[in-house]
């Protein structure tokens, strides 16, 4: 993870296009924020917009606008992604699922910086920075012609692997600590401690949910604990995803872990400001 905030940091220097790869929930567009956040671009839009699952009409009303009475129920001019993000950065998730000709539209944009809405011949202009997102290979859904080869090159100027949480397990107590913070303030409660056993469970945990799945799961375990401990009981996975408890060696009178230790809750630098 410590490569992919460097490559991140060098993201945010520059206006090149980036490409975040990597499993869903892993923190793609938390990161793409953080770049845009710490870029020169920091004041302007930061619009995500998610690719898949849409029709070749509504993806082009939704990324370049329509005129009013372009298409039935059209009743006023709306404007598309691309020009909300002008100047700004525009974050295209799962772009791996976009239709030939959703990616030659794209294409256009990033080649010419123009486009029309939707009912118009009107050339409208975008300088929005572009960055994008897929939980698979892009390279290897041009070998299988599902994607543009020239679309791939034209947007992959940085590539960001983020590994998923399996990898980073040395990451583990210290972003749980900072889930369960702001878990507990959100529910108003005063938890300060997460007992051993509860914390190997977590660690034992796979997590093929990724940073997704632990954000919920620290905020159910916040609604079950009714004191200033987490306890055992109140980490709760799927039943199938379940570790095995038979494996657990936890002392049960060992002294619980503060949530503000400083061991379990550095400060995580989503700014970059330390990549």
């Amino acid at each position: 993870m410590e490569r992919c905030l460097q490559l991140a940091a060098l993201a945010a220097k520059s206006d090149v296009p980036v490409v975040l790869l990597g499993e869903t929930g892993t923190g793609k567009t938390l990161l793409a924020h953080a770049i845009h956040n710490s870029s020169t671009r920091a004041g302007r839009p930061f619009i995500a917009f998610n690719a898949s699952a849409i029709s070749d009409t509504l993806l082009e009303s939704q990324l370049f606008g329509h005129e009013r009475g372009a298409f039935t129920g059209a009743q006023q001019t709306v404007k598309g992604k691309f020009e909300l993000a002008d100047s700004g950065t525009l974050f295209l998730d799962e772009i791996s699922e976009m239709s030939p000709l959703a990616q030659v539209k794209i294409l256009r944009v990033l080649e010419y910086g123009e486009f029309e809405r939707l009912g118009s011949e009107r050339l409208l202009t975008s300088n929005a920075r572009i960055m994008c997102a897929s939980n698979c290979s892009l390279r290897e859904r041009v070998r299988q012609g599902k994607f543009r080869e020239d679309l791939y090159q034209r947007l992959n100027g940085l590539t960001l692997l983020i590994p998923p949480l399996r990898e980073r397990l040395e990451e583990l107590p210290a972003l749980i600590a900072a889930e369960l913070k702001a878990a507990s303030v959100k529910e108003g409660k005063n938890i300060t401690a997460i007992h051993p056993q509860a914390m190997e469970k977590l660690l034992r945990h796979e997590w093929p949910g990724n940073l997704r799945e632990l954000s919920h799961t620290v905020r159910t375990m916040t609604l079950f604990c009714n004191g200033s401990v987490v306890l055992p009981e109140h980490v709760i996975f799927p039943p199938d995803l379940e570790p095995d408890r038979a494996n657990s060696n936890a002392s049960k009178s060992a002294a619980p872990l503060p949530v503000n230790n400083q061991e379990l809750d550095p400060d995580i630098d989503l700014t970059l400001e330390g990549a």
